[in-house]
């Protein structure tokens, strides 16, 4: 890889912020290769070179990957001037990296949320051409009927005269309000905007898929969890 500034990476490791590790820079308490690190500019390479802190080696990595339960009222941002956002709800460990949501989930709807800082995975994943499918769990305001599901196969067009890509729809047995939604694109609000041309209305949303991710019953609305190498590699196959 190419080389970068020894305090980037400390500080992108989760070691401090670049004013806190240029301190202990000056306390010399960070060694390259042996050798005490006088200048924070200095440029190494973290996969070949022996980094210590602290007495502590430095294991580097690139890139991380999060899988988040998205608890309402949360936006799916990395910064906003007037609510919090997913990024707000990581430690700093994990926000010295800079991740990024992949897509968006409306600050109302909860569920399966992926961040990384990955920033081609995030792409592929995105790609209108790769298809990705998301699966959605969503509660309505009226009972489905049979014929909604013909409409959802079929395409539905949107009051803004869009037609959507063919999705997948369910409804449960016990209770018609219940249904799940298979989505292979992501507009803006739109599994709601798909009811509403329906006539009927969305109370809840929950994204409970995306590709082969599966939100983990164990896991609370707000927490998070790094993606096991197993989910990672299926991930990075998806329709490639």
């Amino acid at each position: 890889m190419a080389k970068e500034r020894i305090d980037k990476v400390l500080s992108n490791m989760g070691y401090g912020s670049r004013k806190e590790i240029k301190e202990k820079i000056k306390k010399n308490l960070v060694t390259v290769g042996g050798e005490l690190v006088k200048d924070p500019g200095l440029k190494v390479d973290p996969e070949e070179e022996e980094i210590i802190i602290e007495g502590e080696e430095v294991f580097y990595r690139k890139y991380i990957y999060l899988l988040m339960n998205k608890p309402q009222g949360v936006v799916s941002a990395t910064f906003d001037n007037h609510d919090q956002t997913v990024v707000d709800l990581l430690p700093f460990d994990y926000k010295s990296f800079e991740p990024a949501p992949v897509g968006r989930l409306d600050k109302d709807t909860v569920g399966l949320l992926l961040l990384t800082n990955d920033g081609e995975l995030n792409h592929k994943l995105l790609s209108p051409k790769n298809h990705v499918d998301k699966v959605y769990y969503a509660y309505l305001k009226e009972e489905a009927k049979e014929e909604d599901i013909r409409a959802f196969e079929k395409g539905i067009v949107l009051g803004d005269g869009y037609k959507c890509m063919p999705a997948g729809l369910s409804i449960g047995e016990e209770d018609r309000r219940e249904v799940y939604v298979t989505l292979r694109e992501g507009k803006f609000h739109q599994v709601k905007r798909m009811w509403h041309a329906r006539g009927n209305e969305v109370e809840y949303l929950q994204r409970i898929s995306f590709g082969s991710l599966t939100l983990p019953e164990d896991l609370e609305e707000g927490e998070f969890r790094e993606l096991t190498e197993e989910e990672l590699r299926l991930l990075r196959n998806e329709n490639s």
